[in-house]
C-alpha cells in the first residue's frame, strides 16, 4: 500500500451524487425522483425536513477517512449549491475547509456536469501539483471509471468512496482501494422504514409463477376476501343468513390468508432479495410491519463496529451529561478531544490489523483532522499523559522509547 506517513491527498466529491445516492439508500430505490417536486416546492415542510434529516450525509466521516491517507493538500465538492438539499451543506465544508464548485444545470431535471468539471480538475491537478500521492474520488458513476484510470497511469494512489448498492462496479475495480460511505466510520446505518401492515403474498402457485405475479394476485385475493365478508355482512342483517354457514366461512377465510403467509415464508428469498425488495415501491407496500431477520440484514454483524458502536455510544452519554451539567451553548474541548482520539484510532486500525499502533502516528492522525488539536492547551504535559487520560478508551503500552496504543475492548 502507498505511504500514508508522507501522502499528500487530493478530495474530489460528486456531491450531488452521494446526497442522492444516501437518499435513496435510506429511503428506498428512486425515493429522491419521488421526492424531489416536493422539496423544491416547499422545503422546509415538516415531512420533508424529516426525510433529509434521516437522509442526512455525514459530511466530516468522508474527509476524515481522506486525511487517514496522509496531508490534504486540496478538497473540492462540486454541486448547485442553490438547491436546498446541498445549500444546507455549505457551512459544514466551509467549516472543513472544502472548496465550494458551483454547477448550474442546464434544466431542472438535468445532470449538473459534475463528472467533466470534476475530471478536468483532476487531471490538471496532476500536472500542476508534482507532489500529490494520493486521489480520493468520492462519487458511484461509471463516468469517473476514465478518469480512475488516467489518474493511476499517472502514478497517483485512487481511493473511491461510495454509497452501497449506488457505485458502479467498474469504478471500485477502477480504484487502487474503495470504501463503502456505508461502512465509514461515524456513518449510521440506514434505518429502513416500516412499511404499512398488509396480508402476506401469497407464495409461487403450482403453475411456479414470478413472485411479483403472486404478489399482485395476494392484493386480489384480500380484495376479493373482504367483498365476499362485506356481502356476507349485508345478507346476515338483511336476510339473517344461516350463523352455521357464516361460522363455517370464517375459518376458510382464515385459512386461505395463512395458506398465503405459508406460501410466503416458504420461498426462501436471501438477504440480498430482502435488501432489493426493501427498496423498491411496489414491493415496499406488500412488506409486512415487521420481517424476521430484518435486524440482521440492515446492520452487518460485525464485532469491531459493535465495538465502535459501544465508544460512540459512552461519548454520547458524557456529551449528554454534560449538557445536562453546563447552560452555556460552546463545546468542550475534552469531549471533542476524546471523539478525535476514537475516530483517530477507528481510522488507523482500519489500516493496520495488529492493533496496536505507534502514539506519534495516532496524534500526527488526529491533527490531520483537527489541526487546533493540542495535547498542552487541555492540560496535559505529553501526548502519554493525554492517552493516560482516557483509559477507558486506549490501552497505552510503554517500552522504551516506543509508546503504543490501542483501542480498548469495550466487551468486557
Amino acid at each position: 500500500m502507498a505511504d500514508t506517513q508522507n501522502g499528500r491527498v487530493a478530495v474530489y466529491l460528486d456531491f450531488d451524487n452521494i446526497v442522492l445516492s444516501w437518499y435513496d439508500r435510506v429511503h428506498g430505490r428512486n425515493s429522491f425522483a419521488r421526492d424531489r417536486q416536493k422539496i423544491t416546492e416547499d422545503p422546509t415542510a415538516p415531512d420533508v425536513t424529516e426525510r433529509l434529516q434521516a437522509a442526512a450525509v455525514n459530511v466530516g466521516a468522508i474527509i476524515d477517512y481522506a486525511s487517514s491517507f496522509g496531508t490534504l493538500v486540496l478538497t473540492r465538492a462540486y454541486a448547485d449549491w442553490s438547491a436546498f438539499v446541498n445549500a444546507e451543506y455549505r457551512s459544514q465544508l466551509v467549516a472543513r475547509a472544502v472548496d465550494l464548485v458551483q454547477l448550474f444545470p442546464a434544466a431542472a431535471y438535468a445532470k449538473n456536469g459534475a463528472d467533466i468539471r470534476l475530471a478536468v480538475d483532476a487531471v490538471e491537478d496532476m500536472f500542476r501539483l508534482d507532489d500529490l500521492t494520493h486521489v480520493v474520488i468520492v462519487a458511484g458513476d461509471s463516468d469517473y471509471v476514465p478518469l480512475a484510470q488516467r489518474v493511476r497511469r499517472l502514478g497517483r494512489y485512487v481511493v473511491g468512496i461510495g454509497v452501497a448498492g449506488s457505485t458502479a462496479k467498474s469504478l471500485k475495480a477502477a480504484c487502487d482501494e474503495f470504501a463503502s460511505y456505508d461502512d465509514l466510520p461515524g456513518v449510521e446505518a440506514p434505518k429502513r422504514e416500516p412499511a404499512p401492515a398488509t396480508r402476506g403474498r401469497r407464495g409461487r402457485g403450482a403453475s411456479g409463477g414470478a413472485q411479483s405475479d403472486g404478489a399482485v394476485s395476494g392484493k386480489a385475493d384480500a380484495a376479493t376476501e373482504s367483498a365476499v365478508a362485506g356481502d356476507a355482512a349485508a345478507d346476515t342483517a338483511s336476510a339473517g343468513a344461516d350463523a352455521g354457514s357464516a361460522r363455517g366461512a370464517e375459518p376458510a377465510a382464515r385459512s386461505g390468508s395463512s395458506s398465503r403467509g405459508r406460501g410466503r415464508r416458504g420461498s426462501g428469498r436471501s438477504a440480498d432479495r430482502d435488501d432489493t425488495a426493501s427498496s423498491t415501491g411496489a414491493t415496499d407496500a406488500d412488506e409486512p410491519a415487521t420481517t424476521p431477520g430484518a435486524a440482521e440484514n440492515d446492520t452487518p454483524d460485525d464485532s469491531v463496529e459493535t465495538e465502535l458502536s459501544g465508544l460512540i455510544n459512552a461519548l454520547d452519554a458524557l456529551e449528554d451529561e454534560h449538557d445536562a451539567d453546563h447552560d452555556d451553548d460552546g463545546d468542550d474541548p475534552d469531549l471533542d478531544a476524546t471523539g478525535l482520539l476514537i475516530r483517530a484510532l477507528w481510522l488507523s486500525q482500519d489500516k493496520d490489523d495488529s492493533g496496536w499502533l505507534y502514539s506519534s502516528a495516532v496524534k500526527q492522525q488526529m491533527r490531520r483532522m483537527d489541526p487546533s488539536f493540542s495535547e498542552r492547551a487541555l492540560g496535559f504535559r505529553s501526548f502519554s499523559d493525554f492517552l493516560k487520560s482516557r483509559s477507558d478508551i486506549a490501552e497505552l503500552e510503554e517500552s522504551g522509547h516506543e509508546r503504543l496504543v490501542r483501542l480498548k475492548d469495550q466487551s468486557h
